[in-house]
């Protein structure tokens, strides 16, 4: 009994000697991975110092937003996602819609700003508890307010419609997020309707449960689909029989069955509806509500003989003042540039429209941050205080279109050129910040001519540049 006493008293020893050794070694590995992460802190902070203490990442993937992501993809188009960078809570949209197409009814927790790339387009939806549609044209911005139902139709033939938008998630469910709530709808997507319980929602309709069923399960062709046989050349819409219609609806649900409250009587009710409403007011617009604004009928804000630019606020565009958001609209000839600076209150988004050419953005700290080509369709960022300039390639113009975050009092402040800040801080003081002689700084400031939008070299006036450069060495 003794020894069998002291046996188990050793291996006792052993065992809690086993597990504090184990302890150790995992107290250990917790340390040496807190030491690790301590000293890539340390490194972190060390970087963001070298940079002025920015807190943002190095290299030009950062201000490209490249990655893009499909939110919607059939047949009829599709819409893809240029996610914002940081805690900014603006995304970027594309939307691509086949002739004869339509974006089915929905609505979303985020506002949008679309603007019309190339194409033309019908727009209708819901302000102050009536329908409103418009038609917008190559140019045209127009706003749809969260929460509020909508659709996108593509009337034309043999032309497709690219929209860009911006999609602001400041109202949204998810931070930073967006979600669409399909009010049409069927097999794909599901409506919302599709959620409630059938007996009550039939009651509600007061039809039965088997003409709901119809209504709800008919459309299977995504989120865009066809209003037409794209296969051959299509006779417009407004210039079919109501026999003529009905037909081409039942074969896009895809159903032989026929019910007066099936999706596709549904639409080709309210298709009629809108084209007699359209007939009656030659097409441009329907109903009391807010009309688009087009950025290339706005008179350039400036304008000379490398360029020029457009600017819109709510001041121009009312709708605007509700998310606080700025567009803008800028055409560079080939080989100018848009003068360094900054934009002392908003985040600037920009979509690259036509042509190509280099966006430089420069740290707080001086340091060059990005450097970059960008070509049609490419999207870029500019944080908000961050100097920047545009600059278009020497083989043809560049024109570009964005957002800002905030319209409110954000007056672009310019760093170089005749309207530049620097000739309002002109003085001994400002000559002693870079340690020259007032005479001779006033020779670099005075040396451009131009305002806001310059020419480089190879587009400068003859001997423009030598002359200032001469000048400036000869003081």
């Amino acid at each position: 009994m003794g020894k069998t006493t002291r046996l188990l008293a050793v291996l006792a020893l052993l065992a809690v000697a086993v597990s504090a050794r184990n302890d150790d070694e995992r107290w250990s590995e917790r340390e040496r991975g807190r030491g690790e992460e301590r000293w890539s802190e340390r490194e972190r902070r060390g970087r963001e110092e070298a940079r002025g203490g920015t807190g943002w990442r190095e290299g030009d993937d950062w201000f490209l937003l490249h990655r893009s992501k499909p939110v919607v993809e059939t047949e009829a188009g599709s819409m893809k996602l240029v996610q914002g960078s940081g805690k900014i809570p603006m995304h970027i949209g594309f939307i691509t819609m086949e002739p004869k197409s339509l974006f089915i009814p929905q609505y979303l927790d985020s506002s949008l700003i679309l603007f019309v790339r190339r194409g033309e387009a019908r727009v209708g939806n819901i302000y102050k508890d009536e329908l409103v549609e418009r038609r917008l044209k190559v140019g045209d911005i127009y706003r749809i307010a969260a929460g509020s139902a909508f659709y996108l139709i593509n009337a034309e033939e043999g032309q497709r419609l690219h929209i860009v938008c911006s999609i602001d998630t400041s109202d949204s469910l998810t931070p930073y997020k967006f979600q669409s709530f399909y009010v049409a709808g069927g097999k794909n997507p599901k409506s919302v309707l599709s959620g409630f319980d059938h007996l009550t929602l039939s009651t509600a309709f007061n039809v039965t449960e088997e003409e709901l069923e119809d209504m709800l399960m008919s459309q299977r062709e995504g989120p865009i689909i066809y209003l037409s046989n794209t296969t051959h050349a299509p006779r417009a819409w407004s210039k079919l029989s109501e026999m003529e219609r009905a037909a081409e609806m039942r074969r896009v649900g895809g159903d032989e069955q026929q019910s007066t409250w099936s999706f596709r009587k549904m639409m080709v009710s309210f298709m009629d509806w809108s084209n007699k409403k359209n007939d009656d007011r030659k097409g441009s617009r329907t109903g009391k509500g807010p009309d688009a604004y087009n950025l290339y009928d706005k008179k350039p804000d400036f304008k000379n003989d490398y360029g020029w630019s457009v600017a819109v606020d709510e001041k121009n565009y009312p709708p605007l003042r509700h998310n606080d958001i700025g567009v803008y609209l800028v055409n560079l000839t080939a080989g100018s540039m848009m003068a360094p600076h900054i934009n002392p209150m908003a985040t600037e988004y920009g979509v690259v429209l036509e042509g190509s050419g280099t966006i430089q953005i420069v740290y707080p700290n001086g340091s060059l941050a990005m450097n970059a080509k960008v070509n049609e369709g490419d999207v870029f960022w500019v944080p908000r205080f961050f100097p920047f300039c545009q600059i278009a390639s020497r083989t043809g113009p560049f024109e570009f279109f964005g957002f800002t975050t905030s319209a409110h009092n954000n007056w672009p402040q310019f760093l170089v050129g005749a309207n530049s800040l620097l000739h309002a801080l002109r003085g001994p003081e400002f000559a002693a910040g870079f340690g020259m002689t007032e005479d001779r700084l006033d020779y670099i400031i005075d040396a451009q001519r131009e305002s806001t939008i310059l020419p480089t070299a190879t587009v400068a006036p003859p001997g423009g540049v030598r002359e200032a450069v001469r000048k400036l060495w000869s003081v």
